[in-house]
């Protein structure tokens, strides 16, 4: 018998990506991909993005069932996105039912986006036998999830594990100091501050991936910078391990690249704060799946 397929939608504040996942190997076929923006401007986002769903089903006559990521707040029953940062415009929109109407034979599974990347990682990551992690992605800002007894912890009305908004440094949410933007800015601004040798240039096009280069090349104040991000992180991460009492962290998300150079100082932060009951048996592990977690994870809500 062959294996079931399903569509997977990760949607970003950057792109649209979809594509057919085959349950059993995670075999991503009939990619596509569309940028945000544009949908947003022609004011007619959810039918763009219900016409790109189209072409996909037409395409895949077996697929009848579609798992959407989307980057914020949905409501509890999952049929309705509340508060979707990056994308306004749908805020409130009945999505499932819009979308249930046009395709009345496909059953569609809406779920916050860092939750269903974590799910991903649970059905899709051969080793992946824990039952409990908290998993964390940092990208444009910053996400989180965490699987408790092989399911997404929801809390209390269905959008519990916001890491990127608790308060940090500066007055600031967690994302308004270490996501993308932010990052760049922190980074822009120790270089002006910076007297010694370097590979960051000091006209303000310093980019993640030079970030990334730099640090490998032992650059220090790339380091330094990667530090400051990993102490932020650190303390949010020991808040989380206290208050859910899960001992497996998992990073991804696009900014996981930055991995080695964050965590010396996310390790520092932790064995700071943390005792023997957690320290004994913590880990903090890159994610697997990488740049396919969302549309892979999108994919596993359908299981």
């Amino acid at each position: 018998m062959a294996s079931a397929q399903y569509l997977g939608i990760d949607v970003g504040g950057t792109n649209v990506k979809m594509g057919v996942v085959d349950a059993k190997t995670g075999k991503i076929t009939n990619f596509y991909s569309h940028d945000t923006a544009s949908w947003r401007e022609s004011g007619h986002f959810m039918e763009r993005f219900a016409d790109a769903i189209a072409v996909e089903l037409y395409a895949n006559k077996d697929v009848k069932k579609v798992g959407i990521g989307l980057p914020g707040m949905i409501n509890r029953d999952r049929t309705v996105p509340l508060e979707i940062t990056a994308i306004p415009e749908l805020d409130g929109v009945p999505m499932v039912d819009i979308l249930t109407k046009r395709f009345p034979d496909v059953e569609f599974f809406l779920e916050n986006d860092a939750n269903a990347a974590a799910l991903g990682e649970f059905y899709f990551v051969e080793d992946m036998n824990d039952e409990n992690y908290i998993f964390i992605t940092l990208g444009t800002g910053v996400g989180g999830a965490a699987i408790i007894n092989k399911k997404v912890f929801v809390g209390g009305d269905g959008n519990a594990m916001e890491p990127g908004h608790i308060p940090s440094r500066n007055g600031k949410v967690l994302e308004r100091n270490i996501g993308k933007k932010e990052l760049l800015d922190l980074a822009t601004l120790r270089r002006s501050e910076f007297r010694g040798k370097t590979m960051l240039s000091d006209d303000g096009t310093i980019s993640t991936t030079g970030l990334v280069a730099a640090a490998a090349e032992g650059d220090a104040l790339a380091l330094a910078i990667w530090a400051e991000v990993g102490e932020m992180l650190g303390d949010a991460l020991v808040t989380m391990v206290r208050i859910l009492d899960i001992k497996q962290i998992l990073i991804g998300g696009g900014l996981s690249a930055s991995f080695d150079y964050i965590m010396p100082a996310v390790n520092k932060q932790l064995d700071y704060w943390l005792t023997p009951y957690y320290k004994k048996s913590l880990t903090v592990t890159k994610a697997t799946l990488g740049n396919d977690a969302g549309l892979l994870g999108a994919a596993s809500l359908c299981f």
